[in-house]
């Protein structure tokens, strides 16, 4: 069996100079994405810290890697190889979180967009876990220039512009990536984390949750996961943002992202402080 050591992730950004050291960042996209998709972001960050881009596995440069959320955890931290801020939408939100359970030494603080910390019922995780099967087949059957077709049409995505939605990076994706993605590290293959939250609340991990205004669905999850979490996990809502927020108001999220890794301060000060 091939053994995996690291992702495809593109590097951008400052990573020497004589200044103190600056704060990474990790984006993690989300399914049917690459790193490619936080072109926006990027944009509004770019100078202001080294910015890691990892390709999920199934997806982009890493489409011939098959990974559960465990295993990407241990493949993301021999990609980035530094402690950072990490930062994931949707599928990247749960992946970020089990870097932040497996690997504390590693993160410095979470950004969690539209994310969750699983499906407690058994029965609706065994329900999401057999459509998330079906929806793989779909994929395999159609292919994924057709499945993003039905994707994208979701109600999930009303509020994302077509232009602002990067269908061109997401082609880069093949059918059995994306289906092995789904089988591997969706929502219903996941084991619920919620009771494993106290954990980054007993390390004062800084925890920034961000949901779209009108996704109640995740609104509701980054309360719920605000409270499990404690003092050190806020907030933020998005003003009439849906799920993919950090792409209709690139912006308002970046600032956001830039805001705490200035509270965090330097790579590695917070642990030096602990």
């Amino acid at each position: 069996m091939r053994q995996y050591t690291a992702l495809s992730a593109s590097f951008t950004g400052p990573v020497s100079g004589s200044g103190p050291p600056t704060l990474p960042l990790v984006l993690l996209h989300g399914f049917t994405q690459t790193g490619a998709s936080w072109a926006p972001i990027v944009a509004e960050l770019q100078g202001r810290s080294p910015i890691i881009l990892p390709d999920a596995p199934g997806h982009g440069g890493s489409s011939q890697v098959r990974a559960d959320l465990w295993r990407t955890a241990d493949l993301l931290v021999g990609t980035v190889g530094m402690p950072a801020l990490w930062v994931g939408y949707s599928m990247g939100g749960r992946t970020a979180l089990h870097v932040a359970l497996a690997h504390p030494d590693q993160v410095e603080g979470l950004v969690l967009i539209s994310s969750t910390a699983g499906i407690d019922a058994p029965n609706e995780r065994d329900a999401r876990r057999a459509a998330d099967d079906q929806l793989a087949a779909r994929i395999q059957r159609d292919g994924t220039s057709a499945f993003l077709d039905f994707w994208l049409a979701q109600p999930l995505f009303t509020a994302l512009p077509p232009g602002s939605a990067g269908r061109k990076e997401r082609l880069a994706n093949t059918p059995d990536g994306l289906a092995s993605s789904l089988r591997l590290a969706g929502t219903g293959s996941q084991e619920p984390l919620w009771a494993r939250l106290a954990e980054l609340r007993e390390r004062s991990l800084p925890v920034l949750l961000i949901a779209g205004e009108v996704d109640t669905k995740y609104r509701d999850q980054a309360a719920r996961m605000a409270s499990a979490i404690g003092p050190c996990a806020r907030v933020m809502i998005v003003k009439g943002a849906g799920h993919a927020c950090h792409l209709e108001q690139p912006k308002i999220v970046s600032a956001a992202i830039s805001a705490l890794a200035d509270e965090i301060g330097p790579a590695s000060s917070r642990h030096a402080r602990g």
